[in-house]
């Protein structure tokens, strides 16, 4: 029979394992809790400068959930320099000046009203549409915001600052992105926005762009016709929607859109499925074209 003193022992050195085994398999170390946490956060969409100055569709992961404090997230991966600079993926950058503060938020009605510090008007001329652009797409990715206003130390920001190009009282996704004009006349105007793919060493991404026109065509023709196309001015960016497609039909439901193609679409896919990158390119397309998210795809037997 084991003495007193050796069941202690044997006690003890059972306790001083366990506790090892707790410290090895959930350290303590801040750097090595925080690797593991980044790892379980969810990404989210923002829109950001690519390296062909292009407003392009990204992601960065998130730390909350609550719509406010994402809202600044956004806000702060967008800003140049800022605590969010290192969520940023390469070969993308944040575009609003350096130093620029939130003073204020307000969401309501799907409207959110942002109040910035004088610093957004340090922004140069080359980048103040570009900026509205990236803010727009970013926040409206949230399901809660339709629109946004822009105040500048309580001042509703009415027009660009250098150009001073006036502004609608409140911005949404009518107000384009990497606008390509291809006018006629300044009326009748129509905006279609088609979301392309680039590619950063091995990293794929969406482009979008707003084709402002006095084409008087359907707007789901127009995205499938573009895609299908490859347009002087897309020399860097990239659609697999085959040249020989045909939309054949299409019906626009209450909250879904329907499309009709022949089979040129699928031509040279393996088992006869769609390539996702078409499929979601012209999703997006739809979506932003439209305000739809739901797009049915039908295919002859």
């Amino acid at each position: 029979m084991l003495k007193k003193s050796s069941i202690k022992r044997i006690m003890l050195a059972t306790l001083a394992l366990f506790l090892l085994l707790i410290i090895y398999f959930f350290p303590t170390n801040p750097q090595i809790s925080e690797s593991l946490s980044y790892i379980e956060r969810e990404e989210i969409p923002i829109f950001l400068v690519d390296n062909m100055e292009y407003i392009a569709r990204t992601t960065i992961v998130k730390d909350s959930n609550n719509t406010i404090d994402l809202i600044k997230e956004i806000i702060a991966s967008l800003t140049i320099n800022s605590a969010k600079s290192n969520y940023i993926r390469e070969g993308f950058k944040a575009i609003i000046p350096e130093n620029t503060q939130v003073l204020d938020l307000n969401l309501e009605n799907n409207i959110l009203t942002i109040n910035f510090s004088k610093e957004l008007l340090n922004i140069t001329a080359d980048n103040e549409e570009k900026m509205l652009e990236a803010l727009i797409y970013s926040l409206t990715e949230i399901e809660e915001i339709e629109k946004i206003k822009i105040l500048v130390e309580g001042e509703k920001l009415a027009s660009l600052p250098n150009s001073h190009k006036k502004l609608p009282e409140y911005l949404d996704k009518n107000y384009g992105i990497n606008k390509i004009y291809n006018l006629d006349s300044i009326k009748d105007t129509s905006k279609t926005t088609i979301y392309y793919l680039s590619k950063y060493n091995d990293y794929y991404y969406y482009v979008p762009v707003t084709k402002v026109s006095n084409e008087n065509t359907e707007k789901a023709e127009i995205i499938i016709n573009e895609l299908k196309t490859t347009p002087i001015y897309h020399t860097n960016l990239i659609s697999y929607l085959a040249a020989s497609t045909n939309l054949t039909n299409y019906e626009i439901l209450e909250d879904s859109i329907s499309l009709s193609f022949d089979n040129h679409l699928l031509a040279g896919l393996d088992d006869e499925e769609i390539l996702e990158e078409v499929k979601y390119a012209i999703s997006l397309s739809i979506r932003d074209s439209y305000g739809i998210n739901d797009v049915i795809f039908n295919f002859p037997e």
